[in-house]
């Protein structure tokens, strides 16, 4: 069964163009990892400064494998000084879908 991640980071005010671009690289690059299904950023509407990841993976490897890649890793360096606060990170096992 595929696995979901779902990331919430909210970023300084006036940060959220840098992390956009950030945003957008890294999914750019994730574009090429084999297992990863779904990867996509977006924006609370009511608060400009919260981001939402969606992702979802094939299943346990295809994760562990995102987490250990050099673009990660950037993407991590990027944007620790803009982030206001630690990420809130939910890792879901799929339980059913249509």
């Amino acid at each position: 069964m595929s696995i979901t991640v779902i990331a919430k980071l909210k970023v300084k005010a006036g940060s959220e163009a840098a992390f956009e671009a950030a945003g957008r690289e890294m999914i750019s690059k994730v574009a090429s990892e084999a297992g990863t299904l779904t990867y996509a950023l977006h924006k609370d509407v009511r608060d400009p400064t919260t981001f939402i990841y969606y992702e979802v993976y094939q299943d346990q490897a295809a994760l562990d494998s995102h987490g250990k890649t050099d673009h990660m890793k950037a993407f991590g360096g990027k944007i620790g000084a803009i982030l206001d606060g630690r990420p809130e990170i939910h890792v879901l096992a799929e339980v059913a879908h249509k």
